[in-house]
């Protein structure tokens, strides 16, 4: 095999974080880490491909650090005005019955957005029923693969249904709807256990661009043994593990009702709060819940999009940061947030950090904010010494913006505009690990034509093999939504939403 020839990027406008400035600079690419940044003319190899990057601002490619590939192939079968739990009651007639090919084809469509809206990497919480399989896994892998993206695959799965897991709910069921959610049921946890180590034990990538992790996904929806096994084994394996924590007032109401203390303290009681462990939206989380993320070396990502679009809160970010905490930043999933957009969900991060304070000193900035996005998903996915930045000795992830756009006319605040204003329509160009994968607007790797084909025709076939279960599932949700809302309107030691009193 050839050794790749290098590349300089000349005439592009580098962004400056510190100054807030976009001066002009050259890029070297080398074995696809970037060698040197210099001032234009910057002397290179004399076999160096050249691109040329004038009237282009260039950024480091965003960081998806929580999201799940299923969603794809659910965009808009969520309906309007419905809370997490809500939707959970749902989630498995949404994503029952898929081949493997339709795994594959739901990560390609949120990939390619992620792409084209200048995401380069993701962590991937992929669900699949009744229980993860190393098929379905390498699927959603090769995927990535395929389209060019850096991804962490995390199988989500759980030894508990969402009757089993909150407590009261069946009780409070009308005798007619009780056997139905008695009758559901998960996959046994032994067998959930052994695919996971298949996976880990089997995997056939290379962990510089695709890794493996777990997700057991909500603690109130695993057993404390399902928990334990799960963080052995990516203890074992070296490998991350996320969840979803606290992400509505419900669950951490329920979680002192089932634990008899929060569900952060119920994980460090479990020895699970290490280094190894990362929390999706941690919202209604209290002081000591955080400082015990903090003293553990937890990470957290901050989901704004689904945490708006589900009703579900506005996590204290600040707070987290205070303490030392690694924050980053995801979109959710495509159904749950309607987009994989990076940009959008890094500016709402700045904005909804204004709903918290007065204190404007104590508001996310432009440069928090798309650090969130960059560096701090970079250390949630486990590259941090890799990708996020642009620098010598990092990857060649690298987004080219048009600053012809209508977005950067007239240019000021370089760092204002790409943050607060930036939505994705200006992306010209991604490279991935020194390899364009979209050139100019053209997508290079994947066949889009047949992509939306693909899509439709599986989206027809799911629809009308799952239309019954679906059926019954939203008629079960409108039972959950009316008991998680008695739920979130109880007593709890934070509140983390706009008071209902204040708007009527």
């Amino acid at each position: 095999m050839s050794k790749p020839r290098p590349v300089v990027i000349r005439g592009g406008r580098l962004l400056d974080l510190a100054t807030h400035r976009a001066e002009a600079a050259d890029i070297l690419v080398v074995a696809a880490t970037i060698r040197e940044i210099g001032p234009p003319g910057l002397a290179v190899p004399a076999d160096a491909m050249a691109i040329a990057a004038e009237d282009r601002l260039l950024v480091p490619g965003l960081v998806n650090a929580h999201t799940h590939a299923h969603g794809g192939l659910a965009k808009g079968m969520v309906a309007d005005r419905v809370p997490l739990e809500m939707f959970l009651s749902s989630a498995g007639a949404l994503s029952a019955g898929r081949t493997t090919e339709e795994k594959y084809l739901s990560t390609l469509i949120s990939g390619v957005e992620m792409v084209r809206k200048g995401c380069t990497a993701s962590y991937d919480l992929v669900v699949e029923y009744p229980a993860p399989s190393a098929d379905g896994v390498r699927a959603v892998a090769q995927a990535y693969l395929d389209l060019g993206m850096r991804a962490v695959v995390a199988p989500m799965m759980a030894d508990r249904t969402l009757y089993q897991a909150l407590p009261g709910l069946v009780e409070a069921m009308p005798e007619t709807l009780r056997e139905e959610a008695r009758r559901l049921a998960t996959a046994p946890r032994e067998a959930s256990i052994a695919a996971c180590e298949q996976i880990l034990r089997d995997w056939p990538f290379d962990r510089e661009r695709l890794r493996p992790a777990l997700a057991p996904t909500i603690p109130l929806h695993c057993s404390d043994d399902f928990l334990r096994a799960c963080h052995r084994l990516a203890r074992e394996h070296a490998v991350g593990m996320q969840t979803h924590l606290a992400e509505t007032k419900a669950q951490a109401v329920l979680g002192i009702k089932r634990y008899g203390k929060s569900l952060v303290a119920h994980l460090a009681e479990l020895g699970l709060l290490d280094e190894t462990l990362s929390a999706a939206h941690a919202i209604w989380i209290e002081p000591d819940d955080i400082a015990r993320l903090a003293d553990a070396g937890v990470k957290v990502v901050h989901n704004p999009l689904s945490n708006l679009r589900l009703g579900s809160g506005v996590a204290p970010v600040r707070r987290m940061l205070d303490r030392g905490i690694a924050v980053g930043i995801g979109t959710d999933a495509a159904n749950t947030s309607d987009t994989q957009n990076m940009f959008e969900a890094t500016r709402l991060a700045a904005y909804l950090s204004r709903l918290a304070t007065p204190d404007y000193a104590r508001w996310l900035s432009v440069e928090e904010s798309f650090t969130l996005a960059t560096t701090g998903s970079a250390r949630v996915m486990g590259m941090g010494e890799r990708i996020g930045r642009l620098a010598p000795g990092f990857a060649a992830d690298i987004v080219f913006l048009d600053l012809s756009h209508i977005n950067y006319v007239p240019l000021g605040d370089a760092a204002i505009q790409l943050v607060n204003g930036e939505n994705g329509a200006a992306v010209d160009s991604v490279m991935i690990d020194g390899r364009m994968v979209l050139e100019r607007g053209r997508l290079l790797t994947i066949d889009e034509a047949k992509l939306r084909n693909d899509a439709e025709a599986a989206m027809r076939r799911l629809g009308a093999a799952n239309a019954e279960a679906l059926a019954t599932a939203r008629t079960l949700g409108a039972v959950v939504g009316v008991f998680c809302l008695g739920q979130a309107r109880a007593s709890h030691a934070v509140h983390r939403a706009l008071r209902e009193e204040d708007y009527r």
